[in-house]
């Protein structure tokens, strides 16, 4: 008799987080966060969330379902630097000054390999130090960057100037101790008149991260998500 084999059920995904150890980077675990809905038809914006000096990825994560709970898939990566015991009494690392880090490259691609993402909708949000972070991978990543979001924290301009047409948003805190305003805003001028198309917003915050700073981000990505073929082809151009 003819050996029959049933239909293999298509994998369902669920909203939640996963943890993945990359094989090439043991030591730098990330968090993936999936939207509700996950609909494997459709090609997701991604989104990689950058946590402050001293925090983690887990605390990035924390962000991923105020940011959106449908709308992206995100991935949370660990910075490279330990910089030891915080506030919670569990280890805290950093980013390097360097923009060449294999690890976030392959954080991209796990991403892309396990869920469906779109090429040329990737966005960098980075929340304090962070930032600074966002902005060099950008830079690294050039035109296959959907846009960059810098909240509450300090843009490092020096040698290298942001390509032209660079989608940024700068968000920041009137009342920030770390960070003065003044500085972010003398950076997102820079940075306009290097040619990137930045907005830049204020809170009336410290340091800390709000509900309507996520809001303003989300509103401001799927601005950009919605702008069409043209802005596509033309991004960063």
């Amino acid at each position: 008799m003819p050996v029959t084999t049933k239909p293999r059920r298509p994998i369902r995904h669920t909203e939640g987080f996963t943890t993945t150890c990359l094989r090439s980077h043991p030591d730098r675990p990330v968090r993936l966060f999936l939207p509700s809905d996950y609909q494997p038809k459709y090609a997701y914006p991604l989104v990689i969330l950058f946590h402050a000096d001293g925090a983690d990825e887990d605390s990035a994560a924390r962000l991923a379902p105020l940011l959106s709970r449908r709308n992206y898939v995100v991935a949370c990566p660990r910075g490279p630097v330990l910089h030891g015991p915080g506030a919670s009494g569990r280890p805290g690392y950093g980013w390097s000054d360097s923009s060449k880090d294999e690890y976030l490259g392959d954080v991209l691609m796990h991403a892309r390999d396990k869920y469906h993402i779109h090429s040329r909708r990737l966005y960098l949000v980075g929340v304090g130090e962070g930032a600074a972070a966002a902005y060099r991978f950008g830079l690294g990543l050039a035109g296959r960057v959907g846009g960059v979001v810098a909240l509450n924290g300090e843009l490092p301009l020096g040698r290298k100037k942001a390509p032209r047409g660079l989608q940024m948003f700068v968000g920041h805190g009137v009342s920030n101790p770390v960070m003065p305003v003044a500085v972010a805003r003398r950076s997102s001028r820079l940075l306009t008149a290097a040619g990137s198309n930045v907005r830049f917003q204020t809170y009336p915050t410290t340091d800390r991260i709000n509900e309507a700073m996520l809001r303003d981000v989300n509103r401001w990505i799927m601005s950009t998500v919605n702008a069409g073929p043209e802005w596509l082809s033309t991004a960063n151009a």
